[in-house]
């Protein structure tokens, strides 16, 4: 695969997944120290795994539609939803001993829709729809971290990489080979995952409470007071 401008400030590296609380980066994921504190996935080479898994799916939606895939190279929008919440207490009971306290956060996301707007059309035509989208299994952990979620600090360090990748990948496309062909795919994030307290820590917002009022869809409070109806 490849991304077209190239993504900025992000590394190049597969193995980006490890620090550990002394010395920093590791080398390699398999070399995974007893300290370590977080692992993850680079957040593009996540994605394009996630639209391999779904390749049968985008294929099987563009014959439902009647869209000839040979020309279906372009024009394909990704809805991503992003999600990140503390996972409570971790801690396993060693011996007799007291537990040992550890937390835990996952930070996670989900392909909620991908649509085509095919050459000569208005409107753009949905070929994927996740029809559970708030099930575990739909769900794509993509960074699991020892760290309370409240420590803002430890928090700013692991994600801060992750959300310059999705940072990067909103300015460029996505060049991938699905059903035999390149084509080009535009992201869009929703952190519609993320509950008043995570919005705190990633947003550095003192008040509570995110802007999107759901998480089966990006209804923002403002949008939901205005149209109830439509929301529901």
């Amino acid at each position: 695969f490849e991304w077209q401008p190239a993504l900025k400030n992000v590394s190049s590296s597969w193995n980006v997944g490890i620090i550990d609380g002394l010395s920093g980066w590791t080398a390699s994921v398999e070399d995974v120290p007893a300290d370590t504190i977080s692992r993850r996935f680079r957040y593009d080479v996540a994605l394009v795994s996630a639209l391999k898994d779904l390749e049968e799916d985008i294929m099987e939606g563009l014959r439902e539609r009647g869209l000839d895939d040979s020309t279906c190279t372009s024009g394909f929008t990704v809805v991503v939803k992003e999600s990140c919440d503390g996972m409570g207490d971790v801690s396993e009971k060693h011996g007799g001993g007291p537990a040992v306290p550890e937390k835990a956060v996952r930070f996670s996301f989900t392909v909620m829709s991908i649509t085509i707007q095919a050459e000569g059309e208005e409107e753009a035509v949905t070929i994927f729809q996740e029809q559970k989208p708030n099930s575990e299994l739909s769900c794509r952990p993509m960074c699991l971290m020892f760290v309370d979620e409240s420590d803002h600090e430890m928090l700013t360090a692991i994600l801060g990489p992750l959300v310059a990748e999705r940072r990067a990948m909103k300015e460029s496309r996505l060049i991938l080979s699905i059903g035999g062909l390149l084509r080009s795919f535009r992201f869009f994030f929703r952190g519609t995952g993320y509950d008043e307290k995570m919005v705190r820590e990633m947003e550095g917002l003192e008040a509570s409470g995110s802007t999107y009022i759901c998480t089966l869809c990006d209804s923002t409070r403002a949008e939901a007071s205005q149209n109830m109806v439509l929301h529901s």
